[in-house]
């Protein structure tokens, strides 16, 4: 536990903090999040200050740290945005015989879904919404969205391979199967 003279020295030098943050992560907002978020690290983990070792020190060391997760997760972002924008665009215009002939086991198997699967899959695969418009109107990022797409797909997937079996490795184009009376 952080002994309050240190605390004091820690708050004393939010400032500090702070003028170190920001031009690291360009923002005076996610600055104060991840200095907010390091107090709460530093009062949790207190106890880990070593005997002898500077409190002022120990502290940078946290937000060292809070700014490699910080790059970490916008890198990860930055990834899946940038691998669905690769995808959206090999995507051009829709065509109807195609749409047409999709296996009407999706169309029954989506309801199946989780809701937030089945919403962001309409979206973005039938409606053909771009997904940095989903992740708008949802209120999510685009890289919440992103992931949320691909668990979507996966989720479908499954469903699809439980229902239809075999003829789901082949693209399910042509679609012979029954659906069980169960589903």
């Amino acid at each position: 536990m952080l002994t309050p003279e240190v605390v004091d020295v820690l708050v004393q030098r939010h400032r500090r903090f702070l003028q170190f943050l920001e031009p690291r992560v360009g923002s005076r907002a996610v600055a104060e999040e991840l200095l907010q978020a390091a107090f709460v690290k530093a009062v949790e983990h207190g106890s880990e200050l070593r005997e002898g070792e500077r409190a002022v020190a120990w502290f940078y060391r946290l937000l060292r740290n809070a700014l490699v997760n910080f790059y970490r997760w916008r890198d990860a972002e930055r990834r899946a945005i940038e691998q669905h924008a690769g995808e959206a665009s090999m995507v051009t215009e829709r065509d109807p015989d195609l749409d047409a002939a999709v296996c009407e086991c999706v169309h029954r198997l989506i309801p199946t879904l989780r809701a937030e699967y089945a919403d962001i899959l309409r979206a973005v695969e039938m409606e053909g919404q771009g997904l940095a418009d989903v992740a708008r109107r949802l209120a999510i990022t685009p890289g919440n969205a992103a992931v949320r797409l691909h668990r979507a797909r996966l989720a479908l997937k499954g469903q699809l391979e439980a229902s239809c079996g075999a003829c789901t490795e082949h693209g399910c184009l042509d679609c012979t199967c029954k659906a069980p009376k169960h589903a």
